[in-house]
């Protein structure tokens, strides 16, 4: 049966929507659901994207985490507007959302960084993350290596360049697919603090 995205059945709060979303979307496609395109753009104007993780999300804002060196962080340090698109295709779902990117507070770095695997918290003081790597992916893997040694019996510390970044929307856009392209877009716009007003767009 085809899905459809009607204003009367649509949550007032648009927090409470993605949340309906996401969670079928796990129920759906339960491979990486939370992958999202971020999108930024530094002062050069070159627009960039990459696939990153959603780790949270909450009335505060959507919360990825990064090296605070990579080039996004960079750009968003020069450009705090950021586009962020999710795309469910099973159930044929998309969902847009724009705003601007702040850290997170260092003690919920701290608190994610607990909960990684070693290899990933090991892989993120090994790699300089977007630099060129001059001599090669054995560079890498030494230094993997030499630090795997070093914190062999230790907790691995969050290295000071690693945290996270929360997306604070000013605006959320719904897509349904339906045929004949005559798809649902319902759109959340920011009007004040916590006014949200809800438009349809032409597909």
């Amino acid at each position: 049966m085809t899905q459809q995205l009607l204003e009367n059945e649509l949550d007032p709060n648009p927090f409470g929507q993605f949340s309906r979303w996401f969670a079928d979307a796990k129920q759906q496609q339960p491979h990486l659901p939370e992958a999202m395109t971020v999108a930024t753009c530094g002062t050069d104007g070159r627009i960039t994207a990459r696939v990153c993780l959603l780790k949270d999300f909450d009335e505060r804002g959507f919360v990825f985490y990064t090296n605070y060196n990579s080039r996004k962080a960079e750009h968003i340090h020069e450009n705090p507007r950021v586009a962020l698109c999710f795309f469910w295709p099973v159930d044929d779902r998309q969902v847009r959302i724009e705003g601007a990117a702040v850290k997170v507070t260092e003690e919920e770095s701290d608190a994610y960084w607990a909960t990684r695997p070693r290899g990933s918290q090991l892989g993120a003081w090994t790699s300089s993350q977007s630099s060129v790597v001059s001599c090669g992916r054995g560079d890498l893997e030494q230094r993997f290596r030499e630090l795997e040694t070093t914190y062999r019996e230790l907790a691995i510390p969050r290295p000071p360049h690693w945290g996270g970044y929360r997306v604070i929307p000013v605006e959320l856009e719904f897509w349904q697919g339906r045929p004949d392209r005559l798809h649902d877009r319902m759109r959340y716009r920011l009007r004040e603090p916590k006014d949200w007003i809800i438009e349809r767009l032409a597909p």
